[in-house]
């Protein structure tokens, strides 16, 4: 934006629209969950009969979700978890034991977001494979594995860990091929595999491979329960029954035994129920779309090659990308600005591409594609 006020507009404008129920909010990868919304949801649970205390995260909604979760996955057992970083830290540390290397992507949550806590919290070394790209390969994890037991001293791999979708990567997926391959590489190895599957889902939708076909690659595989399903906060791991067994006691010493988590979980159970359906419908009518908008000059969502449901935003000089954000917002449509970890605008499909209209929305791209290239062009006429 060009001005303190534009800005300032332009905020408050976004904040409007993330309450509005006929607002399309092209980040997230679920639809925006207001303070109204929420307590509605738990208005018609309770009105229901559907809230069931826990005692400490133990009972209640959260072992029926916990239960619910793993039959999901196609694991045998699983538990909540207050948040992913700690679903994730508590997998590892349980499959490493007594080998101190955890295998991962460079690129992934764990090494990049999680300030060292595989190293500071459980003794375990991060081996980043595959610098600033999505993914490893079978070959580049068989020179990990060669180069731990071939020092002089004997430093074997505990776990791998692999994130899919990437976050810091576009939300770009390992493709099936390469996971495959890594994940019976582990087993050959007898190398324990966790799938950091926070977005297992949009995965799932944007390849077509079902989830437990996914999941049957994995030793044990985390899911995140708030960034789609309509939970405040949550995780779940899911594994074998002996896996998963008294880590609830890892849970409370790490201080995610949290007194009631009954609420978040309900939610969850909700919020998770048909979702599979909506988002199914929700990336069709995004593709669709996406090509009646790439026939506007100048305007194109290009999709990636491994892409799940992150698409970019390429507008050809002489449009402005700061006008014609701020004009789909006039609209009812948001996009996030460009961040410093990509400097495209990122549009994330999710279930609020629904409130509206195919036409709608287009209509909105193609005015905004207007507004902001003829700004821009009485700009420079006026600076000439």
């Amino acid at each position: 934006m060009n001005t303190t006020t534009e800005i300032l507009d332009s905020a408050a404008k976004r904040a409007r629209l993330m309450s509005s129920p006929n607002s399309v909010v092209f980040s997230g990868d679920g639809e925006p969950q207001t303070p109204r919304a929420i307590i509605e949801r738990l208005t018609a649970l309770h009105e229901g009969g559907e809230l069931h205390p826990d005692i400490y995260s133990l009972g209640g909604n959260v072992e029926s979700f916990e239960h619910h979760m793993a039959d999901e996955l196609g694991k045998e057992a699983a538990i909540w978890m207050p948040t992913g970083t700690l679903a994730n830290h508590l997998a590892l540390r349980r499959h490493s034991r007594t080998k101190a290397r955890v295998v991962l992507q460079e690129q992934s949550h764990i090494y990049q977001d999680a300030g060292d806590a595989l190293t500071r919290l459980s003794g375990l070394s991060s081996i980043p494979l595959a610098a600033g790209k999505p993914y490893f390969t079978a070959e580049e994890l068989q020179k990990a594995i060669v180069l731990s037991v071939t020092g002089r001293v004997l430093n074997s791999i505990g776990a791998v860990s692999i994130e899919s979708p990437v976050r810091r990567q576009a939300g770009q997926v390992v493709p099936w091929s390469e996971l495959d391959s890594v994940t019976k590489l582990c087993r050959e190895a007898g190398i324990p595999v966790h799938l950091d599957g926070a977005r297992l889902y949009m995965m799932s939708a944007a390849t077509g491979i079902a989830i437990k076909k996914y999941t049957e690659l994995f030793d044990s595989v985390y899911v995140s329960t708030w960034k789609y399903f309509g939970s405040p906060f949550g995780a779940i791991l899911a594994g074998p029954r002996e896996f998963i067994e008294g880590m609830y006691h890892d849970r409370r010493m790490f201080g995610g035994g949290l007194p009631s988590a009954y609420i978040a979980t309900a939610l969850a159970m909700n919020g998770q129920d048909g979702f599979v359906e909506r988002f199914d419908e929700s990336l069709a009518k995004a593709k669709t779309l996406f090509a009646l908008i790439n026939e506007l000059p100048g305007v194109k969502i290009g999709q990636f090659e491994h892409g799940s449901n992150v698409f970019e935003l390429q507008l050809d000089p002489p449009i402005d990308t700061d006008r014609f954000i701020d004009s789909l917002l006039d609209s009812g449509i948001s996009i996030p600005w460009p961040s410093v970890e990509w400097p495209i605008p990122l549009m994330h499909v999710n279930s609020s591409i629904l409130r509206q209209s195919d036409n709608e929305i287009l209509e909105a791209f193609t005015t905004a594609s207007s507004i902001s290239r003829s700004l821009l062009e009485v700009t420079k006429t006026l600076r000439e």
